[in-house]
């Protein structure tokens, strides 16, 4: 279930009976046809860890389930929207920042320490960003946001991307991420972000970046 965009801030996804996809609560802006929406308590195909990684994530709004038939226009407080097509790999994206994607992609949490051990663990208390990342995995679209547009950067073995935290968007193929501080620990004192903390991200895939670091 392909999404068209509209132009940088709104995008249209087609819907056809058997089929469903999940939105951000308040993502609809208008649609045609016969479509419904849902409150999606269990956290769409990842189940109750889902839901709970959600939940501790500061996610208290749940997904909306879209099915029918027609054509649904999305958008949401006039963020950019940067479209990604998975073509059987692992998206991991801030809860906040999803937009809209299709049903048939498999929801699931990951803790980032588990990635980056225990500065992993502080890249969720710098960057005011949750210690939780949704995963999206498997053929599809989805839809995030950002503010003031999105840039993709590619991974390469030997060539790792260093990111300002607050700056990141999501990220997918065989990635690893670990964050790093060019401050010492008492030059961090009282600092959120910028150049004292780096994400760094190596391996094979893309990261994607947006332009300001304004939170969502």
């Amino acid at each position: 279930m392909p999404f068209r965009e509209i132009n940088s801030k709104m995008v249209e996804a087609t819907v056809i009976p058997g089929q469903r996809m999940f939105s951000q609560r308040g993502a609809m802006l208008a649609y045609r046809g016969e479509v419904t929406f849902t409150p999606n308590m269990a956290g769409g195909q990842g189940g109750l860890m889902s839901m709970i990684g959600r939940r501790v994530a500061g996610e208290a709004t749940p997904l909306m389930t879209v099915e029918g038939n027609g054509t649904v226009m999305f958008g949401h407080g006039g963020h950019h929207i940067q479209v990604i097509g998975l073509t059987g790999d692992t998206l991991y994206v801030e809860a906040d920042r999803l937009l809209a994607f299709d049903g048939t992609l498999e929801q699931g949490t990951m803790f980032m320490g588990s990635q980056g051990g225990v500065m992993g663990m502080v890249r969720g208390q710098v960057s005011g960003q949750g210690l939780f990342t949704t995963t999206l995995k498997g053929h599809g679209a989805v839809a995030v946001m950002a503010h003031g547009g999105v840039v993709e950067l590619p991974i390469a073995p030997g060539r790792p991307v260093h990111v300002d935290p607050q700056a990141y968007v999501a990220h997918h193929g065989d990635v690893r991420n670990k964050l790093s501080t060019a401050l010492g620990w008492r030059d961090m004192v009282g600092r959120g972000s910028g150049e004292a903390f780096q994400l760094e991200l190596s391996g094979s895939g893309a990261v994607y970046v947006q332009a300001s670091e304004e939170k969502l």
